[in-house]
């Protein structure tokens, strides 16, 4: 009896540690489980989210014009769940390490945003695996692929890392309730001078460009060290490889894919593009995606394109100076303006609907990648192309004028208003029109001119210096090569270029401004086969400014340098034309 006794008291005992251990360990499981509900929610899995960012997704949109351009800041409405205790980890695809520490953040496709505003410099914030953060800025949402963007810079005490780690793009309006990456495993960063950066799909092929590939001194890989691959499916990867047919520079030229191999048609598959070194079995990271073959309009071959004359250029904070370069050209003779926006910050997008409003025409591409100004202005020929745009396209800078001596006759028995077209050669077989420009001075100038450039700077150097090109877009060689807005020409079919001197043609280049405008140049070089110039290497290029050196440091007598000869040609046309061209003044 005795025995039957202590045996039912430890059973009794033993149940109650049972329940006991059972309830401290539902109380922690449900602990962690408003904790986490709380303080990191996934937004791929939340339908009230999927609903606001499609919502949201489609008030960014109608901020964005067609070309591409960066929207106003926009104003999201928040909904009714409190935000301001909660921590949103946004998917990102892809990080890229740009120059200036800078990171650009790729938001995965079809990835909700939180009901967030994306005006505000605290709500967003990059989160690296040492817990270290720095403000996110919503950036752009890409043209091609529809992504949306964020910029970041990486903290000092991340940078002295061996291995540079994708960071978390966090939303939140708390420093405490992100959680700890210490530990957590990350993919690397991508690096902006090795990398597949944007495609472009023809009638005929696909045309990646990718940096790193081929080096910038011009050797060229042979297009059978490489091949295009395609890669597609959830999970496990499938792959689709094609020929590489032309590599130069930054353009790469492969066949379309079989659709049959991709799948296409059996539902909505977002289809990577990269390109493999076939020696080192290397595959190039990629950000770019495949877009399938463009259906062709019917008689598109032989419609003429829009407009004879295009004006193309690479632009970075130029709303300053826009206006005047738009209503100079178009006055004489061009009739659409193709700015690739290379990640302006200042009111662009202000002047160019402003601009729009007068009724010029401009096309805008956001064009975000580093030093990438050729492949930029091959991509031009492309889209050009692909629109039935331009049959002639004038690469010139903001800050050059293209003019003739011969304008000072105007008046003088001349009854027709000058006009660019004319300098379109009347043989058929030339394909490129190269003109000489001449690099003016501050001209005394100690800030901006109000009544602008062309009438603002009157001294200038007197030997030429290098060329600017206008070139026929079927002219041009299908590799696309061009450096410093010069062209290879297709001689396969009998075009040739031809050099106009300076008694018919002269391109004004207003290079050395007043200091303040001028010391901006420091901040980046478009160009890929142009050194930056805050780099203490190849002082004595052509590119430099002569004794310059590689510091931002105003010289004592940088108002008068560069001024050896007196030209007012065109500040008597423009004048004569324009009036003057002041800040926010419009002109008839």
């Amino acid at each position: 009896m005795r025995r039957r006794s202590t045996r039912a008291t430890g059973t009794f005992l033993l149940c109650l540690l049972f329940i006991l251990l059972f309830s401290i360990f539902s109380l922690h499981l449900s602990r962690n489980a408003i904790s986490s509900s709380s303080l990191h929610l996934n937004l791929n899995l939340d339908n009230r989210h999927h609903l606001l960012h499609h919502s949201n997704k489609r008030a960014l949109l109608n901020n964005f014009d067609n070309d591409g351009l960066l929207p106003h800041p926009i104003a999201h409405r928040v909904s009714s769940i409190n935000v301001s205790s909660l921590s949103f980890s946004v998917s990102v695809s892809d990080s890229v390490l740009l120059p200036d520490w800078e990171i650009l953040l790729i938001v995965s496709p079809n990835t909700p945003l939180p009901p967030l505003p994306l005006d505000r410099d605290d709500n967003y914030h990059c989160l690296f695996r040492n817990n270290q953060r720095s403000p996110a800025k919503f950036f752009a949402v890409l043209p091609f692929t529809n992504r949306t963007t964020f910029r970041c810079v990486m903290p000092e005490s991340v940078r002295r890392r061996r291995i540079f780690s994708q960071p978390n793009l966090v939303a939140s309006s708390s420093y405490n309730e992100s959680p700890d990456l210490s530990s957590s495993p990350a993919p690397e960063l991508l690096r902006w001078n090795f990398f597949v950066y944007e495609s472009f799909s023809t009638d005929d092929d696909v045309v990646l460009f990718a940096k790193g590939v081929n080096s910038r001194q011009g050797n060229d890989r042979s297009p059978n060290e490489l091949r295009c691959v395609f890669s597609f499916g959830d999970g496990i990867r499938n792959t689709v490889k094609t020929t590489v047919t032309s590599s130069v520079q930054e353009v790469f030229r492969c066949p379309h894919p079989d659709p049959l191999e991709l799948g296409l048609g059996q539902g909505p598959e977002r289809i990577t593009v990269s390109l493999e070194i076939i020696a080192g079995n290397l595959l190039v990271p990629s950000v770019a995606y495949y877009t399938p073959r463009p259906n062709k309009k019917p008689n598109s071959l032989h419609a003429r394109p829009k407009y004879q004359i295009c004006a193309c250029t690479m632009v970075y904070n130029v709303a300053k100076f826009l206006r005047e370069w738009v209503m100079y050209h178009s006055k004489v003779g061009i009739d659409n303006f193709i700015l690739y926006d290379n990640g302006s910050d200042d009111d662009l997008k202000k002047v160019i609907n402003e601009l729009r409003g007068e009724g010029y025409n401009i096309s805008v591409l956001l064009w975000i990648w580093p030093k990438t100004q050729e492949a930029g202005f091959s991509h031009s020929v492309l889209y050009s192309k692909s629109q039935g745009m331009c049959k002639w396209i004038m690469y010139v800078d903001v800050d050059e004028f293209v003019f003739s001596p011969s304008w000072g006759n105007i008046g003088k028995g001349h009854e027709k208003f000058p006009s660019l077209k004319s300098m379109v050669p009347r043989e058929k077989h030339v394909g490129q029109v190269s003109v000489n420009c001449l690099e003016f001075g501050p001209s005394s100038q100690k800030v901006h001119p109000l009544e602008g450039v062309t009438q603002g700077y009157t001294c200038r150097r007197k030997v030429e210096q290098r060329h600017k090109s206008m070139v026929l877009v079927d002219a041009v060689d299908p590799s696309l090569w061009n450096v410093i807005h010069h062209f290879m020409v297709n001689d396969k079919a009998g075009f040739v270029s031809i050099q106009l001197g300076l008694d018919k043609w002269v391109v004004n280049h207003y290079k050395y401004q007043a200091w303040d405008e001028f010391k901006n140049k420091f901040r980046r070089r478009v160009s890929a086969y142009v050194v930056d110039w805050r780099q203490n290497v190849n002082l004595n290029s052509k590119d430099r400014t002569p004794g310059l050196g590689h510091e931002a440091i105003e010289p004592e007598d940088w108002a008068t340098k560069f001024c050896e000869v007196r030209d007012e040609r065109l500040k008597s046309f423009t004048q004569k034309w324009f009036g003057s061209f002041r800040p926010n003044h419009t002109h008839a």
